[in-house]
């Protein structure tokens, strides 16, 4: 199904559809028309001899230096040129394309000033395959992601360079081969398409549907630890969480009982009261890793559909801007704030791997294998979740408490979420590993558990991890062990094989019969 841009509506599923499905993208023709508005308004501004910054002026701290209504064509091709001075490794397919999107869905906003046929390029070039080749080191996440977006415009310009069907080409190329008409971009145009955050904001928007599976499927590594520990389940009745009664929390504690639900291991009593708290506060420790997914969403939504550029065209009021909404602040901070959920997820996961192996925690074989001094099990696998989490740690320090002035002191303030979103993406990386650890230490914890079946959703799983991950009887070489159930992760088949049966995990945001606390704000 088509994508249709209002300005307005843009969703995360949609970016994901676009960037990675190949879905289509239109512009709604009442976004058409306000577009032409909007550019129809700017025109009469400059034709009314009004200064505008980056039309009529220089940009930056040349905003003083006024520039003819005929140099603004040549300003916009040269702001395209001197802004593309980014490094670094490409930039992978579906961000790009999740940029473009999201930088036409700005331009729809119809704040922008720029022509319909310009917007009609950037459409063209989604849909008909054109990836623009874009170093991904050099955004300050401020004033927009220049660089990088800058190397966009390049190739809408035809220039550049750029991915055609897997082939790296001049832009000129790309486009011919296509057949996208370049656009001949005039006064405005050149912000137009790199005055906003939107490379940052294209990471966010895929971490946060990634995180949002991945959260999942570390529920149900959770619910696997606890099934083959025999957790003492009332730790996670409903009326304990209903007393504190934050969603993410409730959410995780519901998703564990259909999960381990009819566990003939957990039916298996041991007279325990209580278990250690990596157990039995796994809701209250990974519940806000949820909220705070929630939180992220939020705001990441609004991003994807705000005038994130400068200048901006009220037409309807009769108004210009020389303002400040490229800032990137708002998503730096909260990307930020999801790499802490997902490395606290991680944390949360190496403990609960650690009482699997621990044959005094579980009452488990040593290191789960029998014959232990000759074999030593899954030891070393812990190691490695080890390491990858303490690497989190490292990652987690945020980015946008950092900030270093740019061009002559006028750009004084930058929100470095460009970094907040490169280093999401490894620590989100990283807990599918350390994920997937638990995942096969808690598949082979079942295996000393013959004849009794876990639960009904964690049944589920430990057959799928079968499928590719023979239980381990003497030791053999562990990281294709490892990588294979960490690909099950990252194409969702162990969440799709487990919400086909049990019905699909809550979010945050799905738990909307709590009390609600008399609480003044």
């Amino acid at each position: 199904m088509d994508v249709v841009l209002d300005g307005n509506s843009l969703s995360i599923e949609q970016i994901a559809a676009v960037a990675r499905d190949g879905a289509a993208v239109a512009l709604s023709p009442e976004a058409r028309a306000k577009v032409q508005r909007s550019r129809d308004f700017l025109e009469q501004c400059v034709a009314d001899g009004i200064a505008i910054y980056g039309v009529t002026t220089g940009i930056g701290e040349l905003a003083r230096v006024r520039i003819s209504p005929e140099q603004s064509a040549e300003l916009s091709r040269r702001i395209v040129y001197s802004h593309s001075a980014g490094t670094g490794d490409p930039f992978p397919p579906d961000v790009v394309r999740a940029a473009m999107l999201l930088r036409a869905n700005v331009l729809a906003k119809a704040a922008s000033g720029v022509r319909v046929s310009l917007v009609q390029t950037v459409l063209d070039m989604i849909n008909k395959g054109v990836i623009p080749y874009i170093n991904e080191k050099g955004s300050l996440g401020v004033s927009g992601d220049l660089s990088p977006l800058s190397q966009f415009a390049e190739v809408a310009m035809g220039e550049g360079r750029a991915f055609y069907k897997g082939e790296l080409m001049s832009g000129a190329e790309a486009m011919r081969r296509a057949g996208v008409k370049p656009t001949d971009v005039t006064f405005k145009e050149g912000l137009g398409l790199i005055n906003g955050s939107q490379m940052m904001t294209a990471g966010a928007a895929l971490l946060v549907y990634d995180a949002e599976r991945l959260l999942k499927n570390a529920v149900i590594a959770s619910a696997m630890t606890l099934d083959a520990l025999r957790a003492v389940e009332r730790a996670f009745d409903p009326l304990v969480h209903r007393a504190r009664p934050y969603p993410g929390q409730n959410a995780v504690a519901a998703n564990l009982r259909r999960l381990f639900a009819g566990s003939q291991i957990m039916a298996d009593k041991t007279g325990k009261v209580q278990d250690g708290y990596s157990m039995r506060c796994t809701p209250q420790a990974l519940g806000p890793s949820f909220d705070t997914l929630e939180h992220v969403r939020r705001i990441v939504n609004i991003e994807a559909n705000a005038a994130a550029d400068n200048p901006l065209f009220f037409p309807d009021e009769q108004q210009y801007f020389a303002a400040g909404n490229f800032h990137g602040q708002p998503v730096g901070m909260v990307v930020d704030f999801l790499c802490i959920a997902l490395a606290e997820s991680a944390d949360l996961s190496e403990r609960h791997t650690n009482r699997l192996l621990n044959p005094v925690l579980s009452g488990l074989p040593d290191f789960l294998v029998e014959g232990n001094g000759l074999n030593s099990g899954l030891m070393v696998a812990q190691y490695t979740a080890a390491a990858l989490v303490s690497e989190n740690k490292v990652l987690s320090h945020p980015a946008t408490v950092d900030s270093i002035s740019v061009s002559a002191d006028q750009e004084d303030h930058v929100s470095m979420g460009p970094i907040a979103v490169r280093k999401c993406g490894e620590i989100l990386r990283n807990v599918r590993a350390v994920v997937a650890i638990e995942m096969m230490s808690a598949a082979q914890a079942f295996d000393f558990y013959p004849g009794k079946r876990p639960g009904k959703g964690t049944a589920i799983a430990y057959d799928l991890i079968r499928e590719k991950v023979p239980m381990l009887k003497n030791d053999r070489v562990l990281y294709p062990d490892i990588e294979a159930i960490r690909q099950l992760i990252e194409s969702n088949a162990i969440l799709d094989a487990v919400e086909k049966e049990i019905g699909p995990l809550l979010l945050a945001r799905d738990v909307q019969d709590l009390p609600r606390p008399n609480v003044l704000y």
